[in-house]
């Protein structure tokens, strides 16, 4: 792709670079030269700098420069520089580092990779080479550390999580409620523009790591709890609203007899996996949790490693219309297990049922009601499993 074709192509994806700088006078220059070479659609976030960077960019009519008076974040800066990119109809932003670690010989690796996209809803995150020589060993750790905890809280891998080198979709941008204004700016985007559905992936993109140029604002003990209380935040919306409404959504999209066919039986997991999967969620079902079947139906299967989308759909036994039964089963259960009367009958449970009354009795049964279950439903399960994966071994062979 020649220099010409790629200035068409920007204009043709409207797609702008944006750079955030904050005193990086050493290598502003460099970068905005490259740049400049591919696109003339730049947008340069003075953030408050205090060093030459104003008088550098006086240098260069040609592109818009945005000022914020005062330091305020990268996270800030990018959103200042969203805004403005919105506001002049650009779909698409590349976003590159003013320190000099990128290469801007890498723009055309962006537009060749959403070229190739098919759906054009892609966030492409330049992946570097974190066991080069000369990347601080900091750098190396905060990427695995922020790599694990994007896998954790969407369910996607990724080789680089922190790379500021980056092609945003401004329409999913635009719509994204976004709180935080510093460095962990750019992990709240890519894991809620992940949660909308949105392709998030990983292009490889040369690195420099020059300690004589490089100027890092990033303090290691301020932004790091920054980062480590986005994630406590993230990962509690993700076990409470996000994992719930994904499995949710898959089971409601299938079907139960789909499901069951393709989640179930047809699942690479081993019989003994999905029967303790069936127990768990029974287990939960009729356990005394309420308020957070949903969230430990999703946590528990990967603390143990078990199939969350069947314990999730197994723990549905206790939906709506079912809940009088089971409250009257485990009264009844706490009723015999304590050697006391039973003192309500069904419609009684149905209507005038006040369980404070009879918390013990509730609780009692209800765990006895729900271990009970589960070792039986978990046995049945496994053993149908069993003679199912026969049947079809028979089948096949046959």
């Amino acid at each position: 792709m020649t220099t010409a074709t790629l200035q068409d192509t920007f204009e043709a994806l409207q797609c702008c670079v944006i750079i955030p700088t904050y005193n990086n006078a050493k290598t502003l220059r460099r970068v905005v030269d490259g740049v400049l070479h591919y696109t003339n659609n730049i947008i340069v976030v003075n953030d408050g700098a205090t060093d030459e960077t104003a008088k550098i960019l006086e240098d260069y009519p040609q592109i818009i420069t945005l000022k914020i008076e005062t330091n305020k974040g990268k996270g800030n800066a990018l959103k200042t520089g969203f805004r403005f990119a919105i506001f002049e109809d650009y779909k698409y932003a590349i976003t590159i580092d003013s320190d000099g670690q990128h290469f801007p010989k890498d723009l055309p690796l962006f537009i060749k990779a959403l070229q190739a996209e098919e759906s054009k809803e892609i966030l492409l995150i330049g992946s570097r080479n974190m066991t080069q020589s000369g990347v601080p060993k900091g750098s190396s750790f905060g990427n695995k550390f922020s790599n694990f905890w994007f896998w954790f809280v969407t369910g996607r891998k990724l080789e680089d999580t922190q790379s500021g080198y980056r092609l945003y979709p401004l329409e999913v941008v635009k719509n994204l409620k976004l709180f935080t204004t510093k460095f962990e700016y750019e992990i709240e985007i890519i894991v809620k523009s992940s949660w909308r559905d949105v392709t998030v992936k990983n292009i490889p993109i040369n690195v420099l790591y020059d300690e004589r140029e490089r100027v890092t604002h990033f303090r290691p003990y301020r932004d790091f709890a920054r980062i480590s209380l986005l994630n406590t935040w993230l990962v509690l919306v993700a076990l409470f609203v996000i994992k719930p409404r994904d499995v949710i959504r898959k089971f409601k999209k299938k079907g139960f007899r789909r499901f069951l066919k393709e989640d179930v039986l047809s699942s690479d997991d081993s019989p003994k996996k999905k029967a303790l999967s069936m127990a768990l969620g029974v287990f939960l079902g009729f356990s005394p949790f309420w308020g957070f079947h949903n969230v430990l139906a999703i946590s528990l299967p990967i603390v143990f490693k078990l199939n969350k989308a069947i314990s999730f759909a197994f723990s549905q036994i206790s939906f709506l219309p079912f809940i009088p039964f089971i409250l009257y089963a485990s009264n009844e259960t706490g009723n015999l297990v304590l050697g006391r009367e039973s003192s309500y009958n069904l419609e009684e449970i149905e209507h005038n049922f006040n369980i404070m009354e009879h918390l013990e009795t509730y609780i009692v049964g209800s765990l006895v009601l729900s271990t009970v279950s589960a070792i039986v439903i978990g046995f049945l399960g496994y053993t149908l499993l069993i003679l199912f994966q026969k049947t079809t071994t028979t089948v096949t062979d046959g």
